[in-house]
């Protein structure tokens, strides 16, 4: 989980501030001091870590907040504020040409993930933004990039262009040109990396933007790597002048010092995420939603928008009214883990809730193994038997178990699952109906409640 240890530490230096009724200067210094050396732990470049305790310092304590009812929590407020500027202020969106096609040059080193997220940015854009994307294949100095972008581009149904190991340039305007004539209004050009920066690579990438005028030049950069993923940055931007950065495997990192130094460094703002392997795991970078789960706050608006994502909003349409009479069945049961499993770890989802300890859920997750056994034994029953579980005697078990490899004990665990997910219905709802009774607003419906 990003920026594990950062915040664990952070927790900590407020936890002491809000042990005291009234705080001193040398209060806030101290507590400075422990913010400084947890940032550093989290690998974020000194330069930052020094300026950035300046300024907090600087407005920590003046008199409005020391003399202040509640002084640790105006300074917790300064550095969600200050952290929130560190890593850009705002979510920046990726820019979108006039005249299409869009163009997007990616690079970076081999082993960021370039051609993969490259993909996955392509995949994004397609679900969220109603693009019709191209991927162009233009890393002809590793063979397998080629049919790697293929694979990926067909997982994601995104046609890929391209012409084997001939002129990455050449490819590249044959790649436009196609997207010109094929309606493809984002074009994303994946380049050839190195496993360091060198000069062969930057004359290449260099001719390619002079080529193509890209909108966007984003540079993919492996979160993991901390500070040599800001001194990559550095280079590429200072050859290239990149409008962008996505960091990938920050689900990996526990420290988070890159997202904390790029932007900074840079000025380049982070505009992109990659947060796991699976291909619709990227999500846009907010600095203030991030600022606030480093801090333990939790990231509520993210975790709506995921379930957004995840969740069919036709069928969550329809389990509602089912709810409301109390009519669920064991195939929307099962309809619902399935979408929960979509939405990720359970540890990442109570990172984004706040005041709960997500590292104590660690390594959480839907059971897979549970799942295809919840999903055999349903799909083992006849319509019938799923609507109205009542009618599951032990003759019917049995048969069941026989079809779905299981046993009788595990319908048995299943039934007494999806009875204590009907009552928790009954007790919301009914919850619901006394609260609307109490405030008089039954009347005026015939045969219905007014939800």
């Amino acid at each position: 989980m990003p920026f594990e240890g950062l915040t664990e530490k952070l927790s900590n230096a407020f936890k002491k501030l809000r042990g005291k009724g009234r705080l001193s200067e040398a209060d806030v210094k101290e507590a400075m001091r422990e913010i400084r050396m947890a940032l550093l732990e989290a690998d974020v470049n000194y330069k930052v870590v020094k300026d950035f305790v300046a300024r907090v310092t600087e407005r920590a304590v003046g008199s409005d907040v020391l003399e202040s009812l509640t002084p640790a929590q105006m300074i917790i407020k300064i550095v969600n504020e200050e952290l929130t500027g560190l890593m850009g202020g705002e979510s920046v969106k990726l820019n979108i040409s006039s005249k299409p096609p869009t163009v997007v040059m990616l690079v970076g080193l081999n082993g960021a993930g370039k051609t993969t997220n490259g993909a996955k940015l392509a995949g994004f854009m397609k679900k969220q933004n109603g693009k019709r994307p191209l991927l162009v294949a233009c890393d002809t100095f590793r063979p397998a990039a080629i049919a790697q972008l293929e694979t990926v581009g067909g997982q994601l149904g995104i046609p890929v262009f391209q012409q084997g190991l001939g002129d990455p340039v050449e490819i590249a305007k044959a790649g436009i040109e196609h997207a010109r004539t094929h309606g493809n209004d984002l074009v994303f050009i994946d380049t050839a990396g190195r496993l360091h920066v060198d000069e062969e690579l930057m004359q290449q990438l260099e001719e390619m933007k002079q080529a193509v005028s890209p909108t966007e030049i984003l540079l993919i950069v492996d979160a993991m790597i901390g500070q040599d993923a800001v001194n990559a940055a550095k280079v590429f931007d200072e050859r290239l002048d990149l409008t962008g950065v996505m960091l990938t495997k920050l689900d990996g990192d526990a420290r988070g010092g890159a997202a904390l130094s790029i932007k900074a460094v840079t000025g380049k703002p982070i505009k992109f995420i990659g947060t796991g392997e699976k291909l619709d795991q990227v999500e846009v970078f907010h600095p203030d939603r991030m600022a606030s789960r480093i801090l333990g706050m939790g990231d509520v608006l993210s975790l709506i928008e995921k379930a957004q994502q995840s969740f069919d909003m036709q069928k969550a349409a329809e389990l509602e009214q089912k709810m409301r009479k109390n009519r669920l069945t064991l195939s929307d049961y099962y309809d619902q883990l399935v979408q929960l499993k979509g939405m990720g770890s359970i540890q990442d989802l109570a990172g984004m809730l706040p005041g709960v300890d997500a590292k104590a859920l660690a390594g959480a997750s839907v059971d897979e193994k549970a799942l295809a056994r919840t999903e055999a034994i349903i799909l083992s029953m006849t319509p019938q038997e799923r609507d109205n579980p009542a009618l599951l005697n032990n003759s019917r078990k049995k048969r069941i178990a026989a079809g779905s490899g299981t046993q009788v004990v595990d319908i048995n665990r299943l039934l007494k699952q999806f009875e204590m997910m009907q009552q928790m219905t009954r007790q919301m709802t009914g919850g619901r109906m006394k609260k609307m009774a109490k405030m008089g607003r039954f009347g005026g419906k015939k045969g219905g409640f007014p939800f």
